[in-house]
């Protein structure tokens, strides 16, 4: 009962949060019932365990019975790719369709062209690039996420998978489960956080938060970005400017991916890039699996000049059964799982409530969830 009050409240407070002040840029909302589509990870069984578990098909991001209430129609699918997916059929006359980076359903231009009535796309969560933006802008439509809904939650598990890899946690997780014992077979690669060169690629809101928990282990700390971080938050943390990317890889022991996926950064990180890293580095990548060549790492894991990778993003998701990450030595890979933890949920489904809401009054979002507006791109994906 105290679960469920405290995700009515989360939800009230989102959705309420700056909804008193008079913003006059219409969102092309026309009167009238809208057609709105939301693709989301399954639960199956799983939905009973938790009564806040909003963020999958069965929860609907708890949006049902609210939106049905106005008059409007709602179909949720998980199926999302194929020529005869749930969600093809209902792109020529759908008016919203709303996503998740944990399932994203892909809005290719091919799928722009078709949506004939289409006006807003709605991120649950944080990561637009599932939607090819450049068609998105050209055809006039409104991109906006959810902004800051689970930076603490992607903050968090970077940290976690960083320790995991350091301390080499899995093969003694192993070890545990196979029913075996072998304290050398774990301790021969396993080292302390302290005293390690930790860069981040990106400091945008989840590289701060990132910079701030890493503080107390006494890293020395790097990051590189488009531009410098607060003076303050410079001074607090200890972090250091790198302008020059390949200058600061090979300085690192451990490298976070915090960027977010553009034409510039897919495949950033290929063969010649990952050469110019320290030989033994370890990787985390929970920004997207596309940033990274999908080969280069594997072979980089297989030959030691990456001596652990962890993260929860692939390119495709899901990630098909062959994907090479699967089975690459000292990977520490989940499904996508960092940013949609129960808190989360609770925080970009109020989000996408309050979007809903200004879109069906014509009100301005909050400028930072745009990502296409007026025919223009976010600075972070131009």
């Amino acid at each position: 009962m105290a679960m469920k009050q405290v995700a009515c409240s989360a939800i009230k407070a989102v959705t309420n949060s700056g909804s008193s002040s008079l913003l006059t840029r219409q969102l092309h909302a026309s009167p009238g019932s809208k057609k709105i589509v939301g693709v989301f990870y399954k639960a199956n069984e799983y939905f009973t365990k938790n009564p806040n578990f909003v963020g999958c098909v069965e929860g609907a991001l708890g949006l049902r019975q609210w939106l049905e209430s106005k008059g409007h129609q709602y179909i949720v699918t998980d199926d999302k790719d194929g020529a005869d997916c749930e969600l093809d059929k209902h792109i020529p006359d759908l008016h919203v369709l709303i996503s998740t980076p944990f399932h994203p359903a892909y809005v290719t231009a091919e799928r722009i062209k078709k949506a004939k009535n289409l006006q807003l796309l709605l991120t649950a969560g944080i990561g637009s690039d599932h939607v090819d933006l450049k068609a998105a802008a050209e055809a006039g439509l409104t991109v906006a996420e959810v902004t800051g809904s689970n930076v603490v939650s992607v903050a968090e598990d970077e940290l976690m998978r960083i320790l995991i890899l350091v301390r080499n946690f899995l093969p003694g997780y192993h070890q545990v489960i196979t029913g075996d014992w072998n304290v050398a077979g774990i301790a021969y690669r396993a080292y302390d956080l302290e005293g390690k060169t930790v860069g981040t690629i990106g400091a945008g809101r989840i590289g701060k938060l990132l910079l701030q928990r890493l503080k107390p282990f006494n890293c020395n700390l790097l990051y590189h970005d488009r531009v410098k971080i607060d003076p303050e938050l410079e001074k607090q943390t200890g972090a250091k400017f790198e302008e020059d990317l390949d200058a600061m890889l090979p300085k690192c022991d451990i490298i976070v991916v915090n960027t977010p996926l553009t034409e510039k950064t897919r495949g950033m990180f290929n063969k010649d890039r990952i050469a110019k890293m320290k030989k033994g580095v370890l990787i985390v990548n929970n920004a997207r699996g596309a940033i990274m060549d999908t080969q280069a790492v594997a072979d980089a894991c297989s030959s030691g000049h990456i001596a652990g990778y962890s993260g929860d993003v692939w390119f495709p998701q899901p990630a098909p059964k062959d994907h090479p990450w699967r089975y690459m030595p000292n990977q520490a890979m989940t499904p996508h799982i960092s940013g949609t933890t129960i808190d989360a949920q609770l925080r970009y489904a109020a989000g996408v409530k309050d979007m809903l809401e200004r879109y069906f009054k014509g009100e301005e979002f909050p400028a930072q969830n745009y990502i296409v507006k007026e025919g223009e791109l976010a600075p972070q994906y131009r």
